[in-house]
């Protein structure tokens, strides 16, 4: 093995939603942390508001147990630390790009991650969408920037009901094996009661095992996490 491939990284998940770093990569998160990385997640988006008519009628505990269910994920899956904010529900196209950008500008100054897992571009959820181009932009490979690897990951429920309509389709082109950690993914999205869903929505237990079976079998392990590389710079 390349001593290179054994330094220590730290890592950094930027996520829409509370559940999304769950669906998108916990397994690999976990694993992460197991092998000895710095793991930090981002979460943007406050993840419940879109349900009601309007956002100023949604129920305050529910968010208060949202954002606490994300403290026991985030422990759960190894991260140091967790990073909460409340961009408006399925509306962060309401948002100017801009001022997402800068949050994220601010997490990667702040943290100077070599990986970054996040979004797909060609998803159906809006926040998802902007959520990507906002990360491309913030970490343009200019000189000292520090990311030097972006990742994409899938949303079942999402990215998968876009029916590759939008542009560009998920084409998953790395593999990583969870299979020592898929009871964590698990685990972590039972945390989430007002989230998980039971088969056979795509945020059952079963499916999101089926899912990571599905990888595994494509690339000769059990269970594994599908990402599409955006660039890594070596």
């Amino acid at each position: 093995m390349n001593p290179r491939n054994k330094a220590k990284k730290t890592i950094l998940a930027i996520a829409a939603h509370p559940d999304d770093e769950v669906l998108g990569c916990g397994g690999t998160l976990a694993r992460s942390y197991r092998e000895g990385h710095t793991v930090y997640i981002a979460i943007l988006g406050e993840g419940i508001t879109s349900r009601y008519p309007q956002r100023e009628q949604a129920d305050s505990s529910l968010l208060t147990t949202l954002r606490a269910d994300c403290h026991k994920v985030a422990d759960l899956l190894g991260a140091t630390e967790l990073f909460q904010y409340a961009l408006p529900d399925n509306r962060f196209d309401s948002v100017p790009l801009l001022d997402i950008i800068k949050i994220v500008e601010e997490l990667k100054e702040r943290l100077r991650p070599d990986v970054i897992y996040t979004h797909h571009g060609g998803d159906l959820n809006i926040d998802h969408v902007v959520l990507h181009r906002a990360v491309l932009t913030a970490t343009r490979p200019i000189r000292g920037e520090s990311v030097k690897e972006i990742l994409t990951f899938e949303i079942p429920s999402s990215t998968e009901w876009a029916f590759q309509q939008f542009s560009p389709a998920f084409r998953p082109n790395v593999f990583v094996d969870i299979l020592d950690t898929l009871v964590k993914k698990i685990q972590g999205m039972l945390l989430y009661d007002s989230e998980a869903r039971p088969f056979p929505h795509p945020r059952s237990v079963e499916t999101l095992t089926a899912i990571a079976k599905k990888w595994g079998s494509m690339v000769g392990c059990q269970a594994a996490e599908a990402f599409e590389l955006v660039r890594s710079i070596r």
